[in-house]
C-alpha cells in the first residue's frame, strides 16, 4: 500500500512539473513572438517612414498658413527686423518673443539673449529659412513649429553655405536643422528636441540631404527620431550627446564621413550605416541600445569602414553585420574597441567575409559572436583579441595564449537556431542540456570563429579615448 501511495504521489508530482514547464514554455513562446514582431516593426521603419505615412494632406498657401498661426500675446514680427538689417550687418534681438516665419536671403548675423530671445512658430510650418551664405544664428530659442512631415516643418531650413548655427535651443519643433544642398556649415552646441509624439512620428534633430563638408558638433540631442545623413560626403559628426531617440546617427548612401567622439545612450540604434562606404567610426561611446531591435553599431551593405577605439556597452547587440562589406574587394576594420556586457558582442546576419577584428576586448557578453544562419563567421579575420571566456595557458609568458580561442555552436546556442528558445537563454534548464551535450555530443558542433592568437590581458589602449561616457540622469 505504501509503495502505491508513493508511486501515486510521484506520478502527481511529475504531472505537476510537466504542467508547470508547459505553462512556462507557452508564456515564453508568446513573449518571444511578441518581441520578434515588435522588433521587426521597429527595425523596418526607415528614416522616411513618417514622411510618407499617412498620405500627405493637400498643400497650404502662405496666406492659409499665416491665418492658422497663433502667437503668444505681445509677440513681435521677426521678418521686418530681418528686412531692416543691412547685408553683412548684425541683428541683435532683445529678450522678447518674436513671431516667425523669417526668411534670411542676405548675409547677416542674428544674436539673441540665451534663454530670453524666443522665436515662436505659431504652431504652423517652419520658423527660419536660410538661403544666403555666411549667415550666423546664435543665442536663440526656437519653438513651436508645425507638425507636418510632408513639408518637413523645422526650426531652421538651410539652403546655403558657410553658415554658423551655434548655442541655440530647439524645442517643440518637429525637425531641428534641415539641410538640403547646403555645404560647409557648422551646427555647434545646440540643444535639440522634437515634439512630444511617438518615436517614429517625431522629426529628425539634423537632416542632411545632398549636403557636403558640414560639421555637426557638440550638440545635445534628446527625444528625437533620428540624426540622418543622406547622399552626402565629407561631413564630420563629432562630440554630440544623443539620448532616447531611434537612430542616434543614420548614414544612407553617404560616403567619406567621420563619426568621432559622440556619446549615445538609450537609443534604439546607436549608429547605422546603410549602403555607406569609406566612413570612419572612431572614439564613440554607445550604451544601452536595448529591446528587440537594439543595436550599437549596424551595417547594411557597407564597405571600407574603420571602426576604431569605440565602446559598445550593454546593448542588445554590440555590432550587427548584414552583407558587409558589400564591395567584393572591400573591407571593414574593427580595431581596439571595447565590446562589453552586450547580449551579443558581434552578430552576423549570414555567412559573410571581408571583416577584420584585431586587438579588441570582448568582456562579459552573454555571447561573443553569433551567426543568424547555419554558416560561420570564421571566414573573417580574427586575431589578437582579448576574450574573457578564453580558457588556456601562456607558458612562455608572451601575452598570447598557447591555444586558439574557439567559439562552437553547442546546445547553449539553441536559442540562435530556434528563436522561441530565447526565453530560456541562460536558464538552468538550457545550461543543463548544454552541459550534457558537451560531455558526449551526438553530432559535431559547428565552429563559429577562431582567433589564433588570443591576448591574455586586455589591451591598455582599448576603447574610446577622451569621450565622456553617458549615464542615465535622474
Amino acid at each position: 500500500m505504501a509503495v502505491r501511495v508513493s508511486f501515486a504521489r510521484l506520478l502527481r508530482g511529475l504531472l505537476g512539473l510537466a504542467a508547470t514547464f508547459a505553462v512556462v514554455g507557452l508564456i515564453g513562446w508568446g513573449a518571444v513572438r511578441w518581441a520578434e514582431t515588435r522588433g521587426v516593426e521597429d527595425l523596418t521603419r526607415d528614416a522616411g517612414f513618417a514622411d510618407h505615412h499617412p498620405p500627405a494632406p493637400d498643400p497650404r498657401s502662405e496666406d492659409e498658413m499665416e491665418d492658422l498661426r497663433r502667437f503668444p500675446p505681445g509677440a513681435v514680427a521677426l521678418q521686418p527686423l530681418i528686412d531692416a538689417t543691412p547685408t553683412g550687418g548684425v541683428l541683435k534681438l532683445e529678450a522678447k518673443i518674436y513671431a516667425a516665419p523669417g526668411k534670411i536671403d542676405r548675409t547677416m548675423r542674428i544674436d539673441g539673449v540665451p534663454g530670453g530671445t524666443i522665436v515662436d512658430g505659431g504652431g504652423i510650418g517652419s520658423l527660419l529659412t536660410v538661403t544666403a551664405n555666411d549667415v550666423v544664428l546664435t543665442g536663440l530659442t526656437l519653438r513651436n513649429s508645425g507638425d507636418r512631415h510632408e513639408t518637413t516643418d523645422s526650426a531652421v531650413r538651410l539652403r546655403a553655405r558657410n553658415g554658423i548655427f551655434k548655442d541655440n535651443v530647439i524645442e517643440d519643433c518637429l525637425f531641428g536643422f534641415e539641410l538640403k544642398q547646403a555645404d560647409f556649415n557648422i551646427i555647434r552646441r545646440n540643444k535639440i528636441g522634437s515634439k512630444d509624439l511617438p518615436q517614429a512620428l517625431r522629426g529628425d534633430s539634423v537632416r542632411v540631404w545632398y549636403s557636403n563638408g558640414n560639421r555637426i558638433e557638440d550638440n545635445e540631442i534628446t527625444n528625437v527620431r533620428d540624426t540622418v545623413v543622406w547622399y552626402s560626403t565629407d561631413n564630420i559628426v563629432t562630440g554630440n550627446r544623443i539620448l532616447d531617440s531611434r537612430y542616434g546617427i543614420h548614414l544612407m548612401y553617404s560616403h567619406k564621413n567621420k563619426l568621432n567622439g559622440n556619446s549615445f545612450l538609450s537609443n534604439t540604434v546607436g549608429i547605422f550605416l546603410m549602403y555607406a562606404n569609406d566612413n570612419d567610426v572612431i572614439d564613440n561611446v554607445i550604451h544601452y541600445s536595448q529591446g528587440p531591435s537594439g543595436i550599437g553599431l549596424g551595417f547594411k551593405e557597407s564597405s571600407n569602414t574603420r571602426v576604431i577605439h569605440n565602446d559598445f556597452f550593454a546593448n542588445a547587440r554590440g555590432v550587427f553585420m548584414d552583407a558587409s562589406p558589400y564591395d567584393p574587394e572591400g573591407f571593414n576594420l574593427f580595431r581596439e574597441n571595447r565590446i562589453a556586457y552586450n547580449g551579443v558582442g558581434v552578430a552576423f546576419h549570414s555567412d559573410w567575409d571581408g571583416n577584420s577584428f584585431e586587438h579588441n576586448a570582448f568582456i562579459g557578453n552573454h555571447t561573443s559572436v553569433t551567426v543568424l544562419s547555419t554558416g560561420s563567421a570564421n571566414r573573417n579575420k580574427w586575431t589578437s583579441n582579448h576574450w574573457d571566456d578564453w580558457e588556456g595557458f601562456d607558458r612562455n609568458h608572451d601575452g598570447v595564449g598557447d591555444t586558439p580561442y574557439e567559439n562552437w555552436s553547442w546546445a547553449d546556442r539553441l536559442w540562435q537556431d530556434v528563436p522561441d528558445a530565447q526565453f530560456f537563454r541562460a536558464a538552468p534548464s538550457l545550461e543543463l542540456v548544454d552541459f550534457v551535450e558537451r560531455l558526449g555530443s551526438l553530432i559535431d558542433p559547428r565552429l563559429i570563429m577562431r582567433d589564433g592568437a588570443p591576448l591574455i590581458d586586455m589591451p591598455k589602449d582599448v576603447g574610446a579615448r577622451g569621450t565622456a561616457a553617458l549615464e542615465r540622469r535622474s
